[in-house]
């Protein structure tokens, strides 16, 4: 197969995270209106315990799959065989963990009606084939998708969910839209994949593989779907937890613009794996922290200055708290943008695995204790600085492991320039801001503001990938930017 430009699955795989991302936000502020927190709450908590099923039944296939394809891209025959051979164990392991759902939770309690119809979310799972796109890397085809389906979402909230009684069609509109989703691009397979013959699958070869990248996404969930069922669990205050959740749907829309070029290196840094050559994956690396830097530095400063006059219009009077937790949450963009760098895009492909599965067991257990010691303390606030603070345990610890694979000079190097502008640029715009009224205004002449400062002292203090970023946008003209 042809090699796919990495700036065009950049981009594709940039409108595939933001859509992901931004659909919760367009309808986030109606929501947030008529449903309540109370109710985003019991949405969220639900949700949580779900996702653990998905998670065990999913085993480690979706990273273990894209990276398996990844390899064999170019062996029509291989890649189908690995295709069918990693569905047929997710639809034995997701069938297993839907029963034990049931049986648990959709069969009784307090909420079981809305479990019931999370047993469509696991289904969905199953079908879900993202990964085997993801590892040909041809993007378009799961955005193309995205689009269609999380528009008719949208369409479907604002005509159907009117009041707090509507949590139920809610949900339904959630778990349909990603059970369509998923099954729309099982149309795409037959042009990419043979039939086989059925006695020749291996399923036990990926058992164990799959199983090493399984680990760590279990320790991984402590501290980004655990931290809502404890403080469900520990609190019993659902408007905690609505808090919780929306803050981080903001702070998780910010980061997929730092991290889309993860799962885009990340094939192509496997196909390269293959072929031996090391110095290329570095330059990849080297990039992909500079690019962290670049984008996550004036994200982080961002959130922190603009808050307090964006959450009252936003989300409104229900989510007074959200304002402190978007604060206290903003740097997960950086320590999640770098060690995803770190992990998911050198690890991984690397089969490295065993040193991120160390990695996120260690942020694992360091945000579990301090859930415990902070969340009864500074309830949801308490949260998110163990959260925090484990994504910097994960860079932390990885970084150590894999400082004699090469400099560790590259994650750092070209951090400086973009910081400086960071911090000129939240100091502008917090004061803008300080003098101006809470409306949506107020939120875009912040971020405007934000915009030209921080780009404009990039240029003044000539920072590399900028530069060159802007001779690519005019390289059809005669004079090119200089240092």
């Amino acid at each position: 197969m042809a090699k796919k430009s990495i700036a065009k699955n950049y981009i594709y795989n940039l409108i595939y995270q933001f859509l992901t991302m931004i659909v919760p936000l367009i309808t986030t502020p109606y929501l947030s209106r008529v449903l309540g927190a109370d109710s985003i709450g019991i949405y969220s908590y639900t949700l949580s315990i779900a996702t653990y099923f998905i998670l065990f039944g999913s085993l480690g296939v979706v990273m273990y799959g894209q990276r398996e394809i990844a390899y064999v891209q170019d062996d029509k025959p291989k890649r189908s065989q690995t295709f069918y051979e990693l569905v047929l164990m997710r639809f034995l392991t997701l069938g297993i963990s839907m029963l034990i759902f049931y049986i648990t939770f959709a069969s009784h309690g307090e909420y079981n009606l809305y479990y019931k119809i999370l047993l469509l979310e696991i289904l969905a799972n199953a079908l879900d084939i993202s990964w085997f796109f993801q590892g040909l890397e041809d993007f378009k085809k799961t955005v193309i998708r995205h689009i269609i389906v999380k528009s008719i979402s949208v369409i479907a909230i604002f005509t159907f969910v009117k009041t707090p009684n509507d949590l139920v069609i809610y949900f339904l509109i959630y778990v349909l839209s990603t059970l369509l989703g998923n099954m729309s691009l099982w149309l795409y397979l037959p042009k990419y994949i043979d039939k086989i013959n059925i006695h020749k699958l291996n399923i036990k070869k990926h058992i164990k593989p799959t199983i090493s990248l399984f680990i760590p996404q279990i320790a991984m969930q402590v501290y980004t779907v655990l931290d809502k069922t404890m403080i469900g669990a520990i609190l019993k205050d659902m408007s905690e937890v609505g808090n919780y959740e929306q803050s981080q749907k903001i702070v998780k829309v910010a980061l997929a613009i730092v991290t889309s070029l993860g799962t885009v290196l990340a094939t192509r840094i496997a196909n390269t794996y293959a072929n031996n050559d090391k110095e290329t994956i570095i330059k990849y690396l080297e990039k992909a922290f500079h690019i962290v830097w670049l984008l996550g530095i004036p994200i982080m400063f961002g959130i922190m200055a603009i808050s307090s006059k964006f959450v009252p219009w936003f989300l409104g009077n229900d989510f007074e708290k959200s304002k402190l937790l978007l604060v206290v949450g903003a740097p997960l963009v950086i320590a999640i943008g770098l060690n995803n760098v770190s992990g998911i895009q050198y690890l991984i492909p690397t089969k490295k695995q065993s040193i991120y599965t160390k990695s996120v067991i260690a942020g694992a257990i360091f945000n579990l204790t301090f859930n415990i010691i902070f969340i009864p303390i500074l309830k949801s606030i308490g949260a998110i600085i163990a959260s925090v603070m484990a994504e910097f345990i994960i860079l932390l610890v990885q970084l150590y492991y894999i400082r004699k694979d090469f400099s560790l000079k590259i994650v750092y190097n070209n951090s400086k320039k973009c910081i400086i502008s960071g911090i000129l640029m939240f100091l502008i715009v917090f004061l803008v801001g300080y003098f101006m009224p809470a409306n949506i205004l107020t939120t875009i002449v912040q971020i405007f503001i934000g915009i030209l400062i921080y780009f404009g002292i990039l240029f003044i203090l000539k920072e590399e990938l900028f530069y060159d970023i802007i001779n690519k946008i005019f390289l059809n003209s005669r004079k090119k930017v200089k240092l």
